[in-house]
């Protein structure tokens, strides 16, 4: 049986991939055709879609009774993404940050990882946990707009506006919109029942499952695009995706537990998790930010990142 669990996982991650794409590519260029701003687009319904694996995940697992692996999804992915995915692409192509907007996302990442840690600390994650979380996401949208429609010159926005399909109509749109959706919909229910049949056949808690097989599928696409971004010269973007990314997760995926099953959750989320995340997002901040001019993120710190993800990878491991 465990055969039958590790296929439908696999599965549900490669449907996962194929539909967040099809739904970024989709929504972005419906957006587009409705007059929308590519940095408008960039920074709201691109960081949507690319979060769209792990809020669905998380949804459909706490919906089934299972919220410690929609919480090891949101901050597990927050790892992957610093650690593996920064990590990666910088040990590719050194990663140098220009845009004004990214800096500022980054204290605003390190605010939200500190008050969502406030919210749990208590060790239960209840519905106020969960509105207080998607409240917050409702205020960063907001400012994202008013970002986006300020800060018309700067450098994310044409990375942006070379990213961002110009030229499909709007039933194509559509049609990429829905398909994408249902790859998400249906890859997501696989990936939560072969994921919960591993936990199960392995022995391990299905938090320490969504820590780290979970969440490493569900942040490949945050992984293709920003390597893609890399290779292109679009480094803005690929740091860019990971902030965005990491603020969704914590804001929108964390916050789904708490409002379909509030529940009390195991210790080592604030014992072990939550500060690897802290300790992550605050090397971020020190490489990228540039205090003293622009802000590079060199190999050899990526390669510092890769071996922090495989160090903790490694603990979960040997706990388990």
């Amino acid at each position: 049986m465990i055969w039958g669990h590790l296929l439908a996982a696999a599965g549900g991650l490669v449907l996962l991939v194929a539909g967040a794409d099809r739904f970024v590519t989709g929504a972005a260029a419906l957006a587009r055709n409705l007059g929308v701003a590519p940095m408008v687009i960039g920074l709201t319904v691109v960081g949507f879609g690319t979060s769209a694996p792990e809020m669905l995940v998380s949804g459909i697992a706490a919906w089934q009774g299972n919220p410690g692996l929609g919480i090891g999804n949101a901050l597990g992915s927050n790892v992957t993404n610093i650690a593996l995915i920064i990590g990666a692409t910088a040990l590719v192509r050194p990663l140098r940050v220009h845009s004004q907007t990214v800096r500022r996302e980054l204290p605003v990442l390190m605010a939200v990882t500190l008050a969502a840690f406030a919210l749990m600390a208590d060790g239960h994650l209840g519905r106020l946990d969960g509105a207080l979380l998607l409240g917050g996401l409702g205020l960063l949208l907001y400012a994202m707009l008013l970002l986006a429609r300020r800060d018309r010159r700067d450098p994310l926005a044409a990375e942006f506006a070379a990213e961002i399909p110009t030229a499909m109509p709007t039933p194509r749109a559509l049609l990429w919109l829905a398909l994408g959706l249902a790859g998400l919909l249906a890859g997501s229910r696989a990936l939560v029942w072969g994921a919960v049949g591993l936990a199960e056949a392995l022995g391990v808690s299905d938090l320490v499952i969504g820590l780290t097989v979970v969440a490493i599928g569900t942040s490949l696409p945050e992984l293709a695009a920003s390597l893609a971004g890399a290779l292109k010269g679009e480094d803005d973007i690929a740091v860019g995706n990971v902030i965005g990314s990491n603020m969704f997760n914590l804001l929108a995926v964390l916050a789904l537990p708490g409002l379909i099953r509030p529940a009390p959750f195991a210790p080592e989320v604030l014992t072990r998790d939550f500060p690897v995340m802290v300790a992550l997002t605050v090397a971020l901040l020190a490489m990228a930010h540039g205090f003293r001019g622009e802000g590079r993120i060199q190999r050899w710190e990526g390669a510092l990142l890769l071996a922090a993800f495989l160090s903790y990878d490694y603990m979960l491991y040997a706990g388990s």
